[in-house]
């Protein structure tokens, strides 16, 4: 897996200022809060597959998706299995949520879907947030709605079958990448959803002759989100009506 380096880092404050608008977490900032987080703000270009922290690692930058990247959460086993725990995009942060960044990551944060983002020092977003309050309570908020993804994962991957499993995480992935079109291999997301290949095919292949999904190389494409919505678990609108009761600015964006 690649390295979290960017292809060509844009440190300028008035494009930078724009693009951090473009994450729907950040937009919801006044322009002081803006300031505290704004200088040594870097603009970066992240292909699928890029590792943003590793399990041991210090989370020492936070990263805020923007322009259609999406990242995951996955936790590695001993036998180098994974399975995902939690899918985030331009609604929310990779990083440094709620530590300081001095202890180490449990998970692995990896790129599913490519695309830009906003990368700050998570010593600058904890000190932004002992200074603003607003902040502060912006980001505590945010990590319980994303405590709340994790531990409905959990209960879906244990209660649900594989095919309502897999139309929630297309749903989940849509939204979060603002496009019908998923840049996702088979292979990817068997792995994300921790099966095997032959049986990740086959579910897809159902979907697909059932008019919900059609398959392209490298690509799913979503041709009925009605259909996704009334094929899938009920954790998708579980987690979506609590984002929305804890944050309300951010889920009103859309």
């Amino acid at each position: 897996m690649a390295a979290a380096t960017p292809s060509s880092p844009a440190h300028l404050p008035a494009a930078t200022s724009e693009r951090l608008a473009q994450n729907r977490l950040l937009a919801t900032l006044g322009p002081a809060e803006r300031e505290l987080l704004l200088p040594g703000a870097e603009v970066v270009e992240l292909a699928a597959g890029t590792v943003l922290v590793d399990s041991g690692d210090d989370v020492l930058s936070t990263y805020f998706p923007i322009s259609g990247m999406v990242a995951a959460l996955v936790v590695v086993m001993a036998d180098g299995s994974v399975a995902e725990a939690a899918t985030i995009g331009r609604e929310g942060a990779i990083g440094g949520v709620v530590s300081a960044g001095h202890k180490p990551a449990f998970a692995r944060a990896i790129v599913q879907l490519p695309g830009s983002c906003l990368r700050i020092e998570t010593a600058r977003l904890e000190a932004g947030k002992a200074r603003s309050p607003r902040l502060h309570d912006l980001f505590a908020r945010y990590a319980d709605a994303l405590l709340a993804q994790v531990l409905q994962s959990v209960v879906c991957n244990v209660l649900h079958p594989l095919d309502q499993r897999c139309c929630r995480w297309l749903l989940s992935t849509m939204d979060r990448a603002d496009s019908v079109e998923l840049e996702i291999t088979q292979e990817f997301l068997a792995q994300m959803l921790g099966v095997q290949r032959t049986t990740m095919t086959r579910t897809l292949g159902d979907l697909d002759r059932r008019g919900l999904i059609r398959q392209a190389r490298g690509r799913i494409i979503i041709r009925s989100r009605e259909g996704l919505e009334a094929s899938s678990c009920e954790c998708h609108a579980s987690v979506y009506r609590h984002f929305r009761r804890i944050l309300p600015e951010v889920a009103a964006q859309g």
